[in-house]
Order: structure tokens, then C-alpha cells, then sequence
């Protein structure tokens, strides 16, 4: 190479450099997700697309903000005051039923969580014994709908049990004696809580009584809002983080609580172990079989007049 070639290489990397400097800094557009609840294993995907910076790589800075009312976020994100809400499959549709301008995009937790519980020393071994017990539950309506079928399977109606309102306190009504067993338990945290506290549970999984398959959370977005450049890169991103998780459930855990310390307990520890499984490795994908079978055992419990037309409010995005 002689001395004038190298100089006018030099000279281009030079030049390359102060242009490259001159370049504006890509953009990185603001995205918000409102959360269903506190932040927990079941948003793992959204906590670890974060904390390894795949939000950062297409383009997005997303805020994940918890509700103070865990009912708003689907009315915020339809009255077009926030961009994305985590919803429940089954919700969506009553929701729809309702009028909420609501589509769902993406899936969180692709499997049941529901779950019908009772003390592991309890003499109730089928949902055939319950018959003439009482059992507690959180929200009327859904859960009706979801114990109602398992106990038709066993020839029995919501007449032959006695329905409490425990609000929120289920495993504190079963430890109590208040009620017998109670629906709407998450399998992979009120389980675990149980056995923590020395109270195992035995548990009756819908999806094997009666109950069509759902998709747990979901993501939900603004029906007149599907052509936002922003939603692909987004679930995009969640696929990069799920596959991580699988890959290296071990890892994503420590990067888990070090984004939230306050949640390194045994009680989440075995929450993620269980969450894992239940993940939806392609976040993005929609199986309208599902969804069509579901919104048909909501018109036979009685929730809703009509199915819908899965297409109306369930999409996967180009």
C-alpha cells in the first residue's frame, strides 16, 4: 500500500466518522402496557423483553404500568387512552359483547389457570362430593359459567352447592372453614401459597371438566388502532424474550428479580418454575378454533346471546 492510499483511506474513515455523527440517533417511539395486576411471573415475557434489551432492538421504550383498578385497563386501552392491556381470553369476549372497541393481538399465558380447590385433606376426592357444600368464589358471572360446567359433568348443578363471596381471600376461606373448596384459584400461585403455608391443595383443572381451552392472558389492543407500525415489533420482541426464558429459565429468573428484588420470595420462585410450561412460545399466533369454541360455551352458559365472529375481535398481526 503506498503512503498516498493509506492517507485517503484514513481520510474516508474520517469523514465516515463525523457523518455518522452527524446522523440523528434512531427514534425510539414510547409504548404503554397497562398490566392486569402487580407485576408477576405471568408477565415474565414483557420484564425479561425488557431487562435484555429486545424492546430496545425494534425501535420501542415500553412502560409497563400496574392498574390501581385491575378492570380498566381494557376500558383504557378502548377508549384510546393507552396502547396496549392484558386481558383474559373469556373476559374479551363479554367484553366485546358489551361494545368495547377491543381486539386481541397476542398471547401471554396460552393455557387455563383456573383452577377448582380444595384442602389436599379434605374428604371431597371428585366435584361429584360437592354436592350439598359450600363453595367461595371471587367474580360472579365467569366463574359461575366455568363451575357450572364441571359440575353438570358430574350431574350436578350450581342448585346442589351453596356459592359464598370470598372476594379475594380464597385460600383464607378454605383454611377457615368458611367454604369447602373455591373457584378461581390460579394453579400456579394459590397451589404453591398453600403448600408454603402447610396447607396443601388438591386441584380440579377446568380444562379436564367440561371447560373448553382458553388462552389465560392475552394482549389487548384498540380495534381502530390494528395499523400501528409499533404492535408487530412489539410482539416481535415478546418472542425474542419467550424463547430466552425456555432456553434459559434459570438465568431469566435472576433477570427477573433484578428488575423487581421485592418479588425474590419462595412463593414466586415456584410461580415462575410453574408459569414457564404455560408460556405462549409464539405470542403472536391465533388459533381461531379455540377462541370460536370458547365464545360457544359462553352462549350455552348463558354469558352472551350470540358468538361472535372470532375475526371481530381476535387478529394475528402481519
Amino acid at each position: 500500500m503506498t503512503i498516498p492510499t493509506a492517507r485517503r483511506i484514513a481520510a474516508l474513515a474520517g469523514a465516515m466518522l463525523l457523518l455518522t455523527a452527524a446522523m440523528p440517533a434512531r427514534a425510539v417511539e414510547p409504548l404503554t402496557v397497562l398490566l392486569d395486576w402487580f407485576v408477576n411471573p405471568d408477565h415474565a415475557p414483557l420484564v425479561i423483553a425488557q431487562q435484555k434489551g429486545y424492546f430496545d432492538k425494534h425501535g420501542l421504550e415500553v412502560e409497563l404500568i400496574a392498574p390501581a383498578d385491575p378492570n380498566d385497563p381494557p376500558k383504557l386501552v378502548a377508549a384510546g387512552k393507552a396502547d396496549i392491556a392484558i386481558g383474559y381470553q373469556p373476559q374479551l369476549v363479554l367484553q366485546v359483547a358489551e361494545g368495547l372497541p377491543l381486539m386481541r393481538i397476542g398471547t401471554l399465558v396460552a393455557t387455563p389457570l383456573n383452577c377448582l380447590v380444595v384442602l389436599a385433606d379434605s374428604p371431597i376426592t371428585s366435584i361429584g362430593d360437592l354436592k350439598g357444600h359450600k363453595i367461595g368464589y371471587s367474580v360472579g358471572g365467569f366463574e359461575d359459567a366455568l363451575l357450572g360446567a364441571m359440575l353438570e359433568k358430574h350431574g350436578l348443578t350450581l342448585d346442589d352447592v351453596t356459592l359464598v363471596n370470598v372476594n379475594f381471600s380464597l385460600s383464607p376461606a378454605l383454611f377457615s372453614g368458611q367454604v369447602d373448596a373455591v373457584i378461581g384459584a390460579f394453579r400456579n400461585f394459590e397451589l404453591n401459597q398453600m403448600d408454603i403455608e402447610g396447607r396443601p391443595g388438591r386441584a380440579f383443572y377446568v380444562e379436564e371438566e367440561g371447560v373448553p381451552d382458553y388462552d389465560a392472558l392475552i394482549l389487548l389492543a384498540n380495534k381502530d388502532r390494528l395499523g400501528d407500525p409499533r404492535l408487530r415489533p412489539f410482539l416481535d420482541a415478546l418472542g425474542e424474550a419467550v424463547r430466552y426464558i425456555v432456553n434459559y429459565p434459570e438465568e431469566s429468573w435472576k433477570l427477573f428479580i433484578a428488575a423487581y428484588p421485592d418479588l425474590d420470595d419462595e412463593l414466586n420462585r415456584r410461580a415462575w418454575r410453574d408459569t414457564i410450561p404455560r408460556l405462549a412460545l409464539r405470542p403472536a399466533a391465533l388459533d381461531t378454533s379455540r377462541y370460536r369454541k370458547f365464545a360457544k360455551f359462553l352462549v350455552k352458559r348463558g354469558l352472551i346471546k350470540k358468538a361472535p365472529e372470532t375475526a371481530t375481535y381476535a387478529v394475528e398481526i402481519d
